[in-house]
């Protein structure tokens, strides 16, 4: 096959084509758009998150099963979007199915622990070689617990994080996730962008943040708060501006540097963990942080989350004199559904499947962009994967910004229109494989993208 050089995106055309594919959406969804309406009335924006709120309109889901799921006007999908990865085992596995009748007719919140806490730790030491485990209820939870527990164990300030990366839904590390590009200042010394409104000036004071895959620039910020870092917290790839991959000797370089200065390494595997490999990405990068974060898939679609670290860093909770508490901790409906997905569904065997469906949808797409001349590249790992419409490789959140989120929302729309459910569009463009994946479910998906390549590059 022909290799096309990489063509100009006329985005007056990408205009046209957004225009064109909305209109054929909208009346697809139209119980859903009706429906918003009635919600609207009790519940703020007719929707629990705000990331439900996506453009053109919020579409409201019915059921899944398998890797398929339905919305409330019928339609049925193939379905990449996966729950932002937490669905990983495919909806509705008979044995998670199976686990929570189980405990729901044993009852569903005791708050005190249960005979599943050692089955599930363990299971976690195996896959992520860190000794100790604790629990709560969601990806931001972990992050939070995790940024304290640094600053507890070293009596210092000072969260380094990276641009571009989002680490849950609180005050501690809410900032630079994605930054305007008029705001951010210097790339060797970037400022602290808080996301979202309400988050008080001083807390981003304590908040130092650095390019992804860069050392050099880990160093100035460890020499320019020499003695004030807690520590860093890092995606191990990054998965807010498409897969970004670590480039070799990165993670291990944070670690050691981290280490001379007195402070930890943090990992935030809440997308990554068991959707990469059996032991995440620590497994695939082969650098194991002093704190782990998890939640999504670990929990067999419950809310969950789990936080690994070493001895030292947990002696405090152990001897008590830090409290890591909730109420729902180790709730017993989720950590029987988290014991069954993590011992029985998401076993070793797995994983060939999902590393042969990315296969897939790696090499059909890298042919349509190829044939086409499309200015773009495939990237990912495992159950995790990306088109990044870029010609020249995208290592960092500012290599991202001359992306333009038109794009990205016409190839969500394309999806969408053709019987493919996708997160909510921005740049990302992340896409989710489930062990309930077929042959046939990728190749609809590369379908949709040539059709989008031709679209693109008439």
């Amino acid at each position: 096959m022909a290799v096309r050089q990489p063509t100009d995106i006329d985005l007056d055309r990408v205009d046209a084509l957004i225009a064109q594919e909305e209109a054929a959406l909208a009346p697809k969804h139209a119980a859903s758009i009706a429906y918003r309406a009635i919600a609207e009335r009790s519940v703020a924006g007719g929707v629990a998150s705000s990331w439900q709120d996506s453009p053109p309109h919020a579409i409201f889901v019915d059921h899944g099963q398998g890797s398929r799921l339905w919305d409330i006007d019928g339609n049925e999908y193939v379905d990449f979007h996966l729950g932002y990865g937490a669905m990983v085992m495919g909806h509705a596995h008979p044995k998670i199915v199976e686990a929570i009748q189980r405990q729901a007719a044993l009852g569903t919140h005791f708050a005190q622990p249960t005979k599943d806490l050692n089955v599930v730790g363990e299971n976690l030491v195996v896959r992520f070689s860190l000794p100790l485990w604790r629990f709560c209820n969601s990806g931001t939870e972990a992050t939070l617990e995790a940024a304290r527990l640094m600053r507890a164990n070293t009596g210092r300030d000072i969260i380094i994080k990276i641009e571009g990366s989002y680490h849950g839904h609180h005050d501690s590390l809410m900032f630079s996730v994605a930054p305007d590009g008029d705001l951010i200042g210097p790339r060797e010394h970037p400022v602290t962008v808080p996301q979202a409104e309400g988050i008080p000036a001083a807390f981003a004071e304590l908040v130092r943040v650095v390019p992804f895959n860069d050392l050099a620039e880990v160093k100035r910020a460890l020499e320019e708060h020499r003695g004030n870092v807690a520590g860093m917290i890092v995606e191990p790839a990054m998965m807010n501006c498409g897969v970004i991959l670590p480039e070799p000797g990165y993670l291990q370089g944070v670690k050691d540097l981290m280490h001379e200065a007195g402070a930890y390494l943090a990992f935030d595997e809440v997308k990554t963990g068991i959707t990469l490999a059996y032991g995440g990405a620590t497994e695939v990068f082969g650098v194991t942080p002093d704190i782990l974060c998890l939640a999504k898939a670990i929990g067999g679609g419950l809310p969950c989350g789990a936080i690994g670290a070493t001895r030292e860093l947990f002696q405090p909770v152990v001897d008590g004199v830090y409290d890591m508490a909730g109420t729902y901790n180790g709730n017993p409906l989720t950590m029987a559904t988290s014991r069954v997905a993590l011992t029985e569904v998401m076993t070793p065997d797995v994983y060939p499947h999902l590393n042969a469906i990315h296969a897939i949808l790696q090499e059909g797409c890298t042919a349509a962009i190829e044939a086409t001349g499309l200015p773009a590249y495939v990237t990912g790992v495992g159950a995790k994967g990306s088109v990044i419409y870029s010609a020249t490789p995208v290592r960092e959140y500012r290599d991202s910004l001359p992306i333009d989120e038109r794009i990205t929302y016409l190839a969500w729309l394309v999806q969408q229109n053709r019987g493919v459910f996708k997160s909510p569009w921005s740049k990302q463009e992340t896409w989710t494989t489930a062990i309930t994946h077929s042959e046939e479910d990728a190749k609809t998906y590369v379908a949709n993208f040539e059709e989008l390549a031709s679209m693109l590059t008439q």
